[in-house]
């Protein structure tokens, strides 16, 4: 009976109140593979793109740097950024970022070279060898941060976790309207996100590892099923869909029954969570040695010809991928980042009739 009850236990899942089921929009952009794009001729990186303080410059105007060079250092909890590509560091100024304000932020300006050369990679396919700490500082001095949209450093984020973590929490539920970067991530590199997910759970050592993600990503959960497949250290979980599913709260509570203090964090009930895109950058940060330096983006809305889910550079201007995706403004056209529920309009890329 205790095993039975167990292992019912183990399944479960449970719900939170309220919820909305606005329309997905989803099956613009989640159809088409992932695909590259053509590389911007100019880059810009703000210092500050995460959580916290930003770093302190270790480059300069006239520099020349490679792809997955530091540009600036990652001190205590402060992350570095790094070079999208190989080119000239032409200018170090305030620069208008991606926020709703329209404030500008000290950035390094990055002309391409064209040649997309790497620094040399240094990757570490035998990190089960490696001590906790090392994995921790390779993943924070590698620049990962969350990519779910909190953009917290992932390795200050695994750090405060301690010894105390006993569920690791995979978020794969992306309830966002429109937005499929998640989705397509699963579907196209699965087994390159369970490597990441394997690498969290190593540092961590958690009791479980869960996967919580909705049900209206089949071929994605088609593709995890398929790797997990024989393996019992990770658990898909798959729930209903509804927003906001993907709240980091709501989540913990749906996958585990537990609720977070209020004022408090998860890791006060001895739980962590991760995105699938952090996760799928870890694992190129410790098994690659390669720092982050692209995502996933979703690009899609009535306004795009060719919607789908590309790999954009960190600091590829807005207009370059819009350029990428077919894009043709309307009237008094709108342009927004993050999606219609959590996102907001870029004003300095409002067009007027």
């Amino acid at each position: 009976m205790l095993k039975l009850f167990s292992a019912f236990r183990k399944e479960k899942i449970w719900d939170f109140d309220g919820g909305i089921h606005p329309p997905e929009m989803k099956t613009q952009s989640s159809g088409t593979p992932l695909r590259q794009i053509p590389l911007a001729t100019r880059f810009v990186m703000p210092l500050k793109q995460h959580i916290g303080a930003e770093g302190e410059l270790c480059v300069k105007e006239g520099d020349t740097v490679l792809r997955g060079q530091p540009l600036t250092f990652g001190r205590g909890r402060m992350l570095p950024i790094h070079a999208p590509t190989s080119g000239k560091v032409v200018a170090i100024t305030p620069h208008t970022v991606a926020h709703p304000s329209a404030l500008s932020e000290l950035s390094v300006i990055i002309e391409a070279d064209g040649e997309d050369r790497w620094i040399e990679r240094d990757g570490w396919s035998d990190y089960r060898a490696r001590r906790r700490e090392a994995l921790i500082d390779r993943i924070h001095q590698f620049g990962v941060a969350g990519l779910g949209g909190a953009g917290f450093p992932t390795g200050v984020k695994l750090r405060g976790g301690g010894d105390k973590i006993q569920t690791l929490i995979i978020n794969a539920a992306e309830c966002e309207p429109y937005i499929t970067a998640d989705d397509r991530l699963m579907q196209d590199c699965a087994a390159q996100v369970v490597e990441g997910i394997r690498i969290l759970a190593h540092v961590l050592q958690p009791r479980e590892v869960l996967i919580g993600i909705e049900d209206n990503k089949p071929q994605a959960i088609s593709m995890l099923r398929a790797v997990l497949a024989g393996s019992h250290d990770i658990s898909l979980r798959v729930i209903p869909t509804k927003y906001p599913s993907g709240g980091a709260k709501q989540l913990t509570q749906i996958l585990t029954g537990k609720q977070v203090p209020h004022g408090g964090r998860s890791s006060d009930i001895g739980v962590l969570m991760q995105n699938v895109g952090t996760a799928y950058a870890v694992k190129r940060a410790v098994i690659d040695g390669e720092p982050l330096t692209e995502r996933v983006v979703t690009l899609t809305g009535e306004s795009v010809s060719r919607p789908g889910n590309v790999w954009a550079r960190l600091g590829t201007p807005v207009r370059h991928l819009l350029e990428q995706a077919g894009f043709c403004p309307g009237s008094d056209q709108m342009v927004i980042m993050g999606g219609p529920l959590m996102g907001f309009t870029l004003p300095w890329l409002t067009f007027r009739s």
